[in-house]
C-alpha cells in the first residue's frame, strides 16, 4: 500500500525549506500571479526553480498554486507561466479551472493537474467529470463528512486529496463574495481580506442587537482532523493537506513534524492509536494554534459549536523564541536568532527534524561580543546560549509552560 502523502504550504522559500526539512512529502506554493493568497510573500520564477530543486533533493515534491478564479484578462502570460514551471521540474500545479487543465495537458503533459478545493468537489460523479477533463488528482471541498470522505474516495478512480488542518471558510471554499462586497478585493482571485472574522454590530431592522463590549463575528473555528488520521489511511485518502500559506515558520514545522510522527506512528502500529496516544498528538498540535480548533464537517455534526459567533478567536502566541542557526558542540553554545522575549533563568523546549521536545533551563547568554544578556527582547538579533545538548540548525526554541 503506497503511504499517505502530507502536504504543507508555505509563503516564501525559507518556509518552504522547513517544511521540507521537518518532514512534509510535499509542498505547495504560490507564485507571484495567479495564486489565490497574493497577500503572501510568494515565489518569483527564480525562487520556484530553486524551491523545486531543494524539495527534489530532499525527496519531496513541489506543487504551485494556479487557482484564482480566471477571468478573461488574468490569461494573459499563463502558458509561458505553465512552461516555465514545468521546464524547472514542478510536480503539479493546483487548479480551479477545467479550461486550464486542458491548456496545461497540452502544453505540459507530464505535470500533474490537481482540482482545488475552490471547486468545491463533494460527490463522486464529480470526480468522475473532473478525471475526465484530464485532472490527476481531487482536492475535496471542507464540506465533507468523514463518512462522505469514504464514500467518495472509494468510487473514486482518481487519487484524493483532503484537508487536515488549519483555517476554514465560513461559506462553502470557492463560493464566498463578502470581500468582494465589502472591500472591492476579489476573495477567488487572491484578494480575500477575511471578512468573515471581523468584528460586527448586529441590527434586526434599525434595532442593534449587539453592543461595543460583545459585537458578532461569523468566523469558523479552524480545522483539526488528528482524530480522523487512521480512516483516512484506511479508506484510501492519497494526500493530506495542512493549511497555511500565510503562516510562520514555527506553525509550519510544529504542525508538519507532529502530523508526521503521528502518520508515521499510525503504520507502525499493528493496533488503533489509544486516546492517550491522540491526546498527546492534539496537544502538540496546540502549541502551534493561536483560534480554537475543531474537526470541522469530519464528525457529521454542524451545530454552531463550529463557529466563533461573538469572538473571532484569533490571539498570537509568543512562545516560539529563538530558532537555531548553529551549534558549537565542543563547547555547548548555540548560536540563535531571537524571534520573541526571552529571559535568563527561563525553562526552555527544542524541537527539530531530529530532535524531540528536549528541555533546558536558559543558564547563560552572550551577544556576538561576549556581553552577557539578561532579557533577550530583540527579534533577528543573534545570541548565544548554553545548551546542555546537542542541537542543530533550523532546530527551534520555545518556552515552556508549567501547570500551576
Amino acid at each position: 500500500m503506497k503511504k499517505v502523502e502530507l502536504l504543507a504550504p508555505a509563503k516564501d522559500i525559507a518556509k518552504a525549506k522547513i517544511a521540507v526539512l521537518y518532514g512534509a512529502d510535499a509542498v505547495y506554493v504560490g507564485g507571484k500571479s495567479f495564486s489565490l493568497r497574493s497577500r503572501a510573500s510568494n515565489f518569483d520564477l527564480d525562487d520556484l526553480k530553486e524551491i523545486t530543486h531543494f524539495a527534489h533533493t530532499h525527496g519531496s515534491k513541489l506543487y504551485v498554486t494556479v487557482n484564482i478564479v480566471f477571468h478573461d484578462e488574468d490569461l494573459v502570460g499563463i502558458k509561458e507561466y505553465i512552461k516555465e514551471l514545468d521546464s524547472f521540474g514542478v510536480d503539479a500545479i493546483i487548479v480551479s479551472s477545467i479550461g486550464l487543465v486542458q491548456i496545461a495537458k497540452t502544453i505540459a503533459p507530464n505535470m500533474e493537474c490537481h482540482i482545488s478545493t475552490q471547486m468545491s468537489s463533494l460527490n463522486s460523479d464529480a470526480v468522475a467529470v473532473l478525471e475526465g477533463f484530464g485532472a490527476d488528482r481531487i482536492v475535496l471541498g471542507r464540506e465533507l463528512s468523514m463518512e462522505e470522505v469514504k464514500n467518495v474516495t472509494m468510487k473514486s478512480m482518481l487519487p484524493v486529496e483532503v484537508f487536515i488542518h488549519g483555517g476554514m471558510c465560513s461559506n462553502y471554499s470557492g463560493r464566498c463574495t463578502l470581500s468582494n462586497r465589502m472591500t472591492l478585493r476579489d476573495a477567488n482571485r487572491g484578494g480575500c481580506a477575511q471578512s468573515c472574522r471581523w468584528k460586527y454590530r448586529l441590527y434586526q431592522g434599525t434595532n442593534l442587537l449587539s453592543s461595543d463590549d460583545k459585537l458578532f463575528s461569523m468566523s469558523s473555528k479552524d480545522l483539526r482532523a488528528s482524530a480522523y488520521i487512521e480512516d483516512m489511511i484506511r479508506c484510501g485518502v492519497a494526500s493530506l493537506k495542512i493549511e497555511g500559506r500565510m503562516k510562520s515558520e514555527y506553525y509550519i514545522a510544529q504542525v508538519v513534524k507532529t502530523y508526521r510522527k503521528l502518520i508515521d506512528e499510525i503504520y507502525a502500529s499493528t493496533v488503533p492509536l489509544s486516546a492517550e496516544r491522540l491526546a498527546y498528538y492534539d496537544n502538540e498540535l496546540s502549541k502551534a494554534e493561536n483560534r480554537p480548533a475543531d474537526d470541522g464537517f469530519l464528525s457529521g455534526d454542524c451545530d454552531n459549536t463550529k463557529h466563533l459567533y461573538g469572538i473571532n478567536g484569533s490571539g498570537v502566541t509568543h512562545d516560539y523564541v529563538a530558532i537555531v542557526r548553529r551549534y558549537d558542540a565542543n563547547r555547548s553554545l548555540a548560536l540563535v536568532e531571537v524571534k520573541n522575549k526571552f529571559s535568563v533563568n527561563e525553562e526552555l523546549e527544542v524541537f527539530g527534524p531530529c530532535l524531540d521536545n528536549t528541555q533546558f533551563v536558559n543558564r547563560l547568554m552572550f551577544n556576538e561580543e561576549w556581553k552577557s544578556i539578561e532579557v533577550a527582547n530583540k527579534p533577528t538579533e543573534l545570541l548565544y546560549l548554553r545548551v546542555p545538548f546537542a542541537v542543530n540548525k533550523d532546530d527551534m526554541i520555545r518556552k515552556v509552560h508549567t501547570e500551576e
